[in-house]
Formats: C-alpha cells, sequence, structure tokens
C-alpha cells in the first residue's frame, strides 16, 4: 500500500492535502484515505500525484525497508515541525535509494565506517588540540588544507546527503544513522565555509559522543573540533604567527579561501590559539559585527561543496551490467530515455 510514502513525499514537497488533491483532481478528503491506505487511486490519479510530488509512480510502491535512527537536529529553537518533517523526508528518500543501490551491488564499493581507534582522551577543551591532529593522522590526511570535505568523509564510510529542501537554513547541522551507517546531512543552500564547518561539527559529535567529561559541553567542543580539524594549530600559527596585536580583513579573507573556514571562525580561532588576546579579539569582532559581515562576508563566498558519489556509481553499476537502465533511472529519478541519453552524453557540448 501507498499510504506511508505518498504521506512522506507530500511532506518533502511542503503541500497540504488540499493542494495535493486539487492538482491530483480529487478532494483533500481522498488524499487522506489515500494515506491512511484506506482507498487506492487510480493510474491517471497516481501519475498527476507524482508529477505533482517531483517523484516517479515507482517511488510509491518501493518497500518500506530502511529507517533514520538516532535523529539528531542542531537547529533554532523556533523551526517548525513542518519544515524538520520535510527535510526528513527529503533525507530518508534519498538515504533509501542509496541503500536500494548498495544492496544491489554484490560488493559495494564504499567501506562501512569504523571509528578511529586509539585516540588521545579528553579532559579539557584545549585536549581537542590533540584529538582533531590524532584524527587527522589515522586518516592520513596530513596537516594541510582539506581541499572536500565531503569526498572524504564518503570515502571513511560516512554518508553525506545534500538537501534541496527549502527552509534547510533554519537547521544548522543534522545527524542520523541508517542500518548502522552514519548519516551527516547539510543544505545546498549555505555557502561553502558554513557547510564544510557543519561536516566537521558532525563529525566531531560522532567522534566525541561519550568521551567527554561532564564539564564539558559537547556543542562546544564540537564546535572547537571543527575548527581545529579545519584550521590546525600548526598552519594557522605558520601562516598568520604565533603573537599578533591585530590582523587585517585581508589576511582573514585570503585564509578563509586557503582552509574552507569562515573569516569570523578563523578569527575566533585565533583567540582559541592564543594568537590574539581576548580583548583584541573582542575588539575586532565588534568592528567585524558593525560591517554587517556576520550576516554576508565580504568578498567571494567559498565554493560549495557537492556530492557525486551516489551519480557515479548508480552509471558504473549500469555499465557493469550490476543494473538495469530501467533501475538505474529510477534511482535517479528521473525517465528512462533521459537516463540513456545522459550516458552517452547525448547532446552534451564538446
Amino acid at each position: 500500500m501507498i499510504g506511508e510514502r505518498l504521506k512522506r513525499a507530500r511532506s518533502a514537497a511542503g503541500l497540504s492535502m488540499a493542494k495535493l488533491g486539487q492538482t491530483a483532481g480529487v478532494s483533500a478528503n481522498m488524499i487522506k484515505k489515500y494515506e491512511h491506505n484506506d482507498s487506492m487511486p487510480s493510474s491517471s490519479v497516481l501519475i498527476k500525484m507524482a508529477e505533482a510530488l517531483g517523484v516517479r509512480t515507482e517511488f510509491f510502491f518501493r518497500p518500506n525497508s530502511f529507517k533514520l535512527s538516532g535523529i539528531e537536529y542542531r537547529k533554532k529553537a523556533n523551526t517548525p515541525k513542518k519544515i524538520l518533517d520535510r527535510i526528513s523526508a527529503d533525507v530518508l528518500d534519498q538515504a533509501e535509494r542509496w541503500f536500494e543501490l548498495k544492496n544491489l551491488w554484490p560488493d559495494f564499493p564504499i567501506p562501512s565506517f569504523t571509528p578511529p581507534s586509539n585516540l588521545p582522551s579528553v579532559s579539557t577543551l584545549d585536549d581537542i588540540e590533540a584529538f582533531s591532529v590524532a584524527v587527522r593522522k589515522v586518516w592520513q590526511l596530513g596537516l594541510n588544507p582539506l581541499p572536500e570535505m565531503i569526498d572524504m568523509l564518503e570515502s571513511k564510510g560516512i554518508l553525506v546527503i545534500v538537501t534541496e529542501s527549502d527552509h534547510a537554513d533554519k537547521v544548522d547541522g543534522m545527524q542520523a544513522s541508517v542500518e548502522s551507517q552514519p548519516v551527516i546531512v547539510i543544505s545546498n543552500q549555505w555557502p561553502g565555509c558554513r557547510q564544510r564547518f557543519t561536516l566537521a561539527h558532525e563529525l566531531g559529535h560522532l567522534l566525541l559522543h561519550d568521551k567527554l567529561p561532564a564539564n564539558i559541553d559537547e556543542e562546544q567542543a564540537c564546535n572547537r573540533f571543527a575548527s581545529s580539524f579545519l584550521l590546525p594549530r600548526e598552519g594557522a600559527i605558520e601562516h598568520i604567527g604565533a603573537v599578533r596585536q591585530s590582523i587585517d580583513w585581508k589576511e582573514l579573507y585570503l585564509l578563509k579561501h586557503e582552509y574552507g573556514l569562515s573569516m569570523a571562525s578563523i578569527l575566533y580561532r585565533c583567540q582559541d590559539l592564543g594568537i590574539l588576546n581576548k580583548q583584541k579579539y573582542q575588539s575586532l569582532f565588534i568592528q567585524f559585527s558593525s560591517n554587517g559581515w556576520r550576516k554576508e562576508e565580504p568578498g567571494q563566498a567559498y565554493p560549495k561543496e557537492q556530492t557525486l558519489l551516489f551519480e557515479q556509481l548508480v552509471y558504473r553499476g549500469a555499465g557493469e551490467g550490476l543494473i538495469s537502465d530501467s533501475k538505474a533511472a529510477e534511482l535517479l529519478k528521473m525517465p528512462v530515455a533521459q537516463f540513456r541519453k545522459d550516458k552517452m552524453m547525448e547532446g552534451a557540448a564538446a
């Protein structure tokens, strides 16, 4: 029966029963009956609903075999439940397609997530510096800027979902798991430096949870981890110096584009590391705020990150004969004819 899937797709699309019914040519009460599995739509109504909801008709008949568990939102206090439901519906749809692809693959080429072992203990916030460096060392990341956070996390078995859901800016981050695989969610509406900080922050939750003493706030610890992971102490001191009396905005801007960390975060990092004393940091932060840069930083934004792994694996699976063109098109939410044109690059500019 299609009830649960119809309700989820409607939540993801942000449509009321009345609005969906109007589009499909039925009453809101009939939509309610469909969602409660008290009635089954005709094929013509099903097609109209699928078009209105931006899904293929096959979506309604896909088994409900996966659940998001351990969902944790980093959200603003006034974020409506309706928005959270829309984001969750989009995330679950993407996660389901991921695991459907995985289950069709005899030897899926993405590893399971295994937390780094033998990491140092954390007793104070300052201990997080050594903790983050140890994570980089175990994962062989060195201390240089990380060019792509999404690629790095996916290579470690962490599923990254980029949601296109409206109002995703109302949520600062989301973490969950599907089939014991960790999932981190970011928005495609955020600038790249915010995406990267959120990815590192959620990684901090994943690695630091249950490892902190009672006197350390986990959110504060994960903020410190994110800053340290993206801009290690060694790199900060090399580029800025061990002690500064002040720092120019252009310096922060250039560092932002080298390390993918916002100017505001780098400024705060300078205080954390003692490069700037507290008084000078506060003075600079007041200037930064008065310039209106807390809402939008000056100059060119850091490029957004995106994930291409799922799409690449679908095309690879089809190319190796592991999945049919029809299934590949369904996973990518496109017509079969379009998938066949795309895989042959028909119509693509030279």
